[in-house]
């Protein structure tokens, strides 16, 4: 994702996601799955392009195992809502 993306085009983007997978009936439980092993990627190999995600990556690099997955069920849920506030 480009340095430039703001926080809402960064949500419609993974809420574009959440919507596409669930269009093609990925189960929740394999959303959730693969949302973790995003954030560990993006976590891993991206620089947060606004303060938002800053604040993500601080709190999933403070999480152990079990709060990050809650982080990113969190994060799912909120982008696939699609309320953009």
């Amino acid at each position: 994702m480009e340095a430039e993306t703001t926080w809402h085009q960064w949500k419609n983007l993974l809420g574009n996601f959440v919507h596409g997978g669930k269009a093609l009936g990925i189960s929740d439980r394999n959303m959730d799955s693969m949302a973790y092993r995003l954030g560990e990627f993006f976590s891993d190999h991206f620089d947060p392009g606004n303060r938002e995600q800053r604040l993500l990556k601080e709190l999933w690099e403070q999480g152990d195992e079990e709060e990050k997955k809650v982080l990113s069920r969190l994060i799912t849920r909120m982008v696939g809502s699609g309320k953009t506030h």
